[in-house]
């Protein structure tokens, strides 16, 4: 066992490039790390890393032993939760990083039923709308829609992140409504800042597509802030439905444009292929999934209404 955890001490270091961050991630002293990096080196013969006060890399002997430990350091947690899930359910801790758009109105209810089915697997969630690499970050999965950092990452789609344009009643009443895309240059327009599309837009109607570049008069990495901006009859803001439902549903916003379509995101669970804890990960990404079908509830609702057309436009 003291074997073992040097050796996933190690992975977790290469992970890092860093020890502090590795101690600070195994919840132990930067001490230790050292120590059991040191153990695992003098059983090898060789050294592992290079060391510098302000980098850490992987030596020649260290690289080519990385990918075979972090395959042993994967399998055997997943051996160990599935032995204890045999005989009394799984346990342990599970990280998640996940968008702060998605988890206010819409997580909740989703990880209760989880700790309802699994109560001794405890859940750390990091809300955030950070774009991370799990590894470093010290997660075991992030709910994102941005694309994996890494090719060593595997990105599992969940469902689609639509977005709209909407404003107001009131602020449409005043200022006129947008009856194509480029009528929204005459308007004062709140958007989100971390789309990866960045400053282009493009919009699909009746198989065309225009793209735009727009500039915002409020620009933000807030999506909320964008939505109660809207509510002031401040201006057009591009919101994802699943946080402009409910307002939209209410009538307190209207969608603009509706029949020229922005292309959607997934919402994806990234994650390492060799994910120390991958049986826990497993059953929690099968439970989001089952709770959130190919069309989300809060979609469905707008397309029963006729407020959405039935099929999103996916991201090339």
């Amino acid at each position: 066992m003291d074997r073992l955890e040097n050796i996933e001490t190690f992975v977790r270091v290469a992970q890092t490039q860093s020890f502090a961050e590795a101690a600070r991630q195994m919840r132990v002293a930067k001490s230790v790390v050292t120590t059991r990096v040191k153990q695992l080196e003098d059983h090898v013969g060789a050294p592992l890393f290079h060391r510098s006060t302000r980098v850490v890399r992987l030596s020649d002997v260290g690289q080519a032993f990385l990918r075979d430990c972090t395959e042993l350091v994967g399998r055997a947690h997943d051996v160990m939760d599935q032995m204890r899930g045999a005989r009394a359910g799984p346990t342990g801790t599970l990280r998640i990083h996940a968008l702060t758009g998605f988890v206010l109105g819409h997580l909740a209810g989703v990880l209760r039923a989880f700790q309802s089915s699994y109560p001794d697997i405890h859940l750390e969630l990091i809300v955030s709308d950070a774009v991370v690499d799990p590894v470093k970050a010290g997660v075991d999965c992030a709910l994102q829609i941005f694309p994996a950092a890494s090719t060593e990452l595997i990105s599992r789609p969940l469902f689609p992140v639509r977005r709209v344009f909407c404003a107001t009643p009131e602020y449409l009443r005043a200022n006129g409504v947008p009856q194509s895309p480029r009528d929204l240059h005459k308007h004062r327009l709140g958007l989100y800042s971390g789309y990866p599309s960045r400053d282009r837009w493009t919009f699909h109607h009746g198989g065309e597509q225009i793209t735009l570049y727009m500039t915002a008069a409020l620009l933000t990495n807030s999506v909320h802030l964008l939505r109660e901006y809207a509510l002031e009859h401040a201006g057009i803001v591009c919101l994802p439905t699943l946080v402009a439902g409910e307002p939209i549903l209410r009538g307190d916003l209207t969608i603009v444009m509706p029949e020229h379509q922005l292309s959607s995101f997934s919402l994806s669970a990234v994650y390492a292929e060799t994910s120390r804890n991958a049986f826990k990960l497993k059953l929690f990404i099968e439970h989001i999934t089952a709770a959130f079908s190919r069309v989300a509830p809060w979609d469905a609702a707008m397309v029963e209404r006729g407020l959405l057309p039935a099929d999103p436009i996916s991201d090339p």
